[in-house]
Parts: structure tokens; C-alpha cells; sequence
């Protein structure tokens, strides 16, 4: 299964990477990529800085960022034992976009335009720092109630936060709102390599605890009898997935149901088993996010912000899945 997702990705990045207002052929498309790679071939001046210096940041940044919210998916459901959660139920993605808005508030310019990205990734790690603190001060501390209870109360205020900012913004409030719905345009080489550093950090350390996560499902006593180091384990695959969201909604902006469709779709397929999940996970979250986007960017008259798309599809398509499986648990 992974090796057919693997081609299909291989497949799908060159085909997005020929389509757009110009097409290309796909031969010209894998022309660009072997002269960048190798440094041999007569290539198109235009056609190389097209493909090469347009498409292929937001085609490799669109991939990695659905990689990233599909593992962190994984995670948050193996984790919170939840099968409705999602790498934004600690409240993460809020806590990157207030970070975001508040860099729009105060127009601020610094870091070469990358100083929203920075403001939103801070925005999430200050709220995983404040959810980690307040589900951690009782006696069973980084429990799944704890931290999900401490994610809805920090995710409410932070929300509040974000509308005060909206209102107050006047006439900056439509950037706010685009950004706000996700987006890959205008994405550089730059976004390719820090997503890619991260995401590929905190995939490799998830990857490393499959076999806790897989445990942990049956209880953290069950676990603990078993040789897991319940609270560890859970706080290391708790921050490497926050981090993750928080990098992917830092690059992207909010972008919903990838991280809860994709885990629920691999599963039917491949099982419950986290060490398999992950990693198919993985590549399907990265072909879903890239077929959309491209389908935004290249067959939709004019394009619409990623968000959107994955939300009109991702809400009712989840209502399906949900409706088909509880109707099947309790048929008699």
C-alpha cells in the first residue's frame, strides 16, 4: 500500500506541476526536474522558471503539509483515544492563527514577509506550553479528558481573540479573513525546506513510538504493565505532533478535515495498527492536500482557498463515513 501511494504521489506531482493557466508536457516537466537535480539538458528558460521556481514550492509545500496533518491525526485520535480528533483539538491551530492575525494587526514586515509564518508557529507553541501546563496540574496529569478539556477552554479564549482582532482590524481584516481559510500561493523554496525539516522530524520521532502509541490504545495502566512509560511517551508524541500542526498552520493557514479523513480512510484499510497507519497516512494526507490544491489552482475557474475546498468536501464525506460506521455497530 505505501509503495502504491508512493508512485501515486511521484505521479501526481508532475502531473500538477504540467498543469495551470500555461500547460506543459509531462516530459518537459521531468526535463526541468532532471536538469535542476543533475545540472544536464538543455532546458526552457521559461518553462524551468515556471515549473522549477512557482509550481513545484506550492506542489512539495501542499504535499508535506498534508503529510504533516495526517500523522499528527494519527496521533491526537491514538493519544486522546478519540476518533473525532484532529490535529487542532489542543487548540492549535487557533493558537497560530491569533499568533497570525496579530502580526496582520500590527502590520508588521520584518524577516523578508516570513514574520506571520513565525508570529503563527510561536502563537502554537505558546498554546501547546499553556495547554501542556494546565492539563499537567493534577495528579493525573496529561490525561485524555485533562488535555482535551484544557484544549477547548485555551482554543475559546484564543477565539475571542481572534474576533476582537477581526474587528478591530478595519481595513486589514480581509487579509486576516483570506489568510484565515488557508492557502499555498505565493509559496517559496524556503516554506519547502523549513516544513519539510520539521514535519519530517516529527514524523521520524512519532514513527520511533508506534509501538507505545499501539499500546497506550488499551489503557495507560494495561500500557504501563507492558513497559511503557505512559507519560513520556504521551508527552513526546503530544509535542512532535503539536509541532507539526503548528509548522503546517504556520505555512498553509487553517486547513480542517485532512488530519481527521485521512487517519479514519487508511484505517478501513491497513487497520489499527499505528506503525503501519502512520506512514500510509502520511503519503495519502499528502496526495489528498495535493489533489486539492491543484484542482483549486489549476481546474476551478478561479481559485479558492484550500480551506474552503476541504471543508465543503472533508464535512459532509465525514458525515458519511461516521453515519455508515455507527449505523454498522449497532445494527442487530
Amino acid at each position: 500500500m505505501a509503495i502504491v501511494l508512493g508512485l501515486l504521489l511521484g505521479a501526481i506531482i508532475v502531473v500538477s506541476a504540467a498543469m495551470g493557466v500555461v500547460r506543459l508536457p509531462f516530459v518537459q516537466v521531468l526535463a526541468v526536474i532532471w536538469e535542476k537535480l543533475c545540472g544536464r539538458g538543455p532546458v526552457d528558460a521559461l518553462a524551468s522558471a515556471i515549473i522549477w521556481d512557482v509550481r513545484l514550492p506550492r506542489i512539495l509545500t501542499a504535499a508535506i503539509v498534508g503529510a504533516g496533518l495526517s500523522v499528527s491525526g494519527v496521533v491526537f485520535q491514538g493519544i486522546l483515544r478519540n476518533p473525532l480528533a484532529d490535529p487542532y483539538t489542543l487548540g492549535i491551530s487557533a493558537g497560530a492563527a491569533f499568533g497570525a492575525c496579530a502580526a496582520f494587526f500590527f502590520n508588521m514586515s520584518y524577516f523578508q514577509g516570513v514574520s506571520v509564518g513565525l508570529c503563527a508557529f510561536a502563537g502554537a507553541v505558546i498554546t501547546l506550553a499553556v495547554v501542556l501546563y494546565l492539563s499537567g496540574g493534577s495528579a493525573g496529569g496529561y490525561s485524555s479528558n485533562n488535555l482535551i478539556l484544557s484544549g477547548i477552554i485555551v482554543a475559546a479564549i484564543l477565539s475571542a481573540g481572534i474576533s476582537f482582532l477581526k474587528y478591530a482590524a478595519d481595513e486589514r481584516v480581509s487579509v486576516i479573513i483570506f489568510w484565515l481559510m488557508g492557502s499555498f500561493a505565493a509559496k517559496t523554496w524556503m516554506d519547502v525546506g523549513l516544513s519539510l525539516v520539521f514535519v519530517g522530524i516529527g514524523a521520524v520521532v512519532c514513527f520511533c513510538f508506534g509501538r507505545d502509541l499501539n499500546l497506550m490504545a488499551l489503557g495507560d495502566r494495561a500500557a504501563a504493565s507492558l513497559g511503557v512509560d505512559v507519560k513520556k511517551s504521551r508527552l513526546i508524541l503530544l509535542a512532535a505532533a503539536s509541532l507539526m500542526a503548528a509548522v503546517c498552520v504556520s505555512v498553509s493557514g487553517i486547513i480542517g478535515f485532512v488530519g481527521l479523513l485521512v487517519p479514519h480512510m487508511m484505517r478501513a484499510i491497513v487497520g489499527a495498527d499505528n506503525q503501519w497507519l502512520m506512514p500510509v497516512s502520511l503519503l495519502a494526507g499528502a496526495v489528498l492536500l495535493l489533489c486539492a490544491d491543484t484542482f483549486t489552482r489549476a481546474v476551478l475557474p478561479s481559485e479558492l482557498p484550500i480551506g474552503v475546498l476541504t471543508a465543503l468536501i472533508g464535512g459532509p464525506f465525514f458525515c458519511y463515513v461516521f453515519k455508515r460506521q455507527f449505523s454498522g455497530k449497532h445494527r442487530v
